[in-house]
């Protein structure tokens, strides 16, 4: 193994079996019944003993279309993480340099470092926001290959302003790429400024809205002169051919995946209220996930007593300026009700109110 590898710890998130699981952000909703159809039909006509078509070109097409660019502007890969990963492996590497903004994403920095980079990392105010102005002149002094933006940030939640992103676009000689791994649950994108005039990059998935975390699909839109170069970079027949198909499909059901995004969005709400009655601190989320501090009670002592009743969420207390911090994903009603019934039993709060409503017919079913 190579010697700068020695002290790179691998990324993971625990896996433990309990009842609920709330650590990985995923969606609690499969796909509708009538995405399974139609998948299930397109994969009776996949010539199984064929290579995929190489460029992904019907994908690539019907990704543009859904968000009015051209085809040439879409890059598509095994989930998001390979995108970064194609992405570093074109412009970063050994001798360049790698700009995070502490907390984020632990795999921008993680990946990074896998290509031979330096990964720099500037920090956040205390609400986890970035001042343009500083998180500029960070960039300008350290003038990196890469500047990643996550938005909205996991694990903090907290969606990037406009004004940050156009300080960085300004202060930067090198590529900037927004992670929008959460964008449906955010009140704006990043994608009105790629063009061929900048060097930025939006990168997304359909592991999240989408509910297809299996199947492992993500994208990027860019400009086309970065897609030209990236289809040099990756291996041939990346995408297989069920998994183009499986993207194709889900484009065909935006409104299912619009209910499913508003559902969460009020069991947010609900469970960030019911965490602020316990007295834990509560961070702003505009994701799937709500980060909290365990006010007067060890973060990782209350992990473990979660687990103990069945119920998995994310220890982030270990991460940088993240100390007493857990995550919670929105899960299902009743699956937040255990969380919240839990949690009040280790805080030695009063129960709050249930509330499990059976989703929309159209969703999770």
């Amino acid at each position: 193994m190579r010697d700068d590898f020695a002290a790179l710890a691998g990324y993971h998130s625990a896996q433990v079996d309990v009842d609920v699981r709330l650590n990985t952000n995923e969606s609690p909703f499969p796909p509708p019944p009538s995405w399974f159809a139609d998948f299930s039909r397109g994969l009776a006509e996949i010539a199984w003993n064929r290579y995929p078509e190489r460029m992904a070109s019907g994908l690539r097409r019907d990704i543009g279309a859904f968000h009015d660019v051209d085809p040439a502007r879409v890059f598509a890969a095994n989930g998001s993480n390979e995108v970064l990963q194609t992405l570093l492996l074109a412009y970063a590497g050994p001798g360049r340099r790698v700009v995070v903004f502490e907390p984020t994403y632990q795999l921008h920095g993680q990946i990074a470092r896998i290509t031979g980079a330096e990964v720099v990392g500037g920090l956040r105010r205390d609400d986890f926001s970035l001042d343009p102005a500083a998180a500029a002149a960070f960039v300008r002094v350290n003038q990196p290959a890469v500047t990643f933006l996550c938005s909205p940030n996991n694990p903090t939640g907290l969606v990037e302003s406009p004004a940050v992103l156009d300080a960085i676009l300004d202060a930067s000689t090198g590529l900037v790429v927004v992670d929008e791994a959460y964008a449906e649950f955010s009140p704006w994108s990043a994608l009105a400024r790629v063009s061929d005039d900048e060097r930025l990059v939006v990168v997304r998935t359909f592991s999240k809205t989408w509910s297809m975390a299996a199947l492992r699909l993500g994208y990027l839109i860019g400009p086309t002169w970065l897609v030209a170069r990236l289809d040099k970079v990756v291996l041939p027949y990346h995408l297989d051919a069920a998994k183009q198909l499986a993207g194709r499909v889900a484009l065909r059901h935006v409104e299912d995946m619009e209910r499913r995004v508003s559902v969460l969005v009020e069991e947010r709400g609900r469970v960030s209220a019911a965490l602020s009655d316990l007295g834990a601190e509560v961070f702003t989320s505009a994701s799937n996930f709500v980060l909290f501090r365990t006010t007067g009670h060890d973060a990782t002592v209350v992990w473990q007593r979660l687990v103990d009743a069945g119920v998995l969420v994310r220890d982030c207390s270990g991460w940088a300026h993240l100390d007493g911090c857990l995550r919670v994903t929105i899960g299902l009603p009743a699956e937040n009700d255990r969380f919240l019934a839990a949690l009040t039993d280790i805080f030695g709060g009063r129960h709050p109110r249930r509330q499990s409503p059976s989703p929309p017919a159209s969703v999770g079913r």
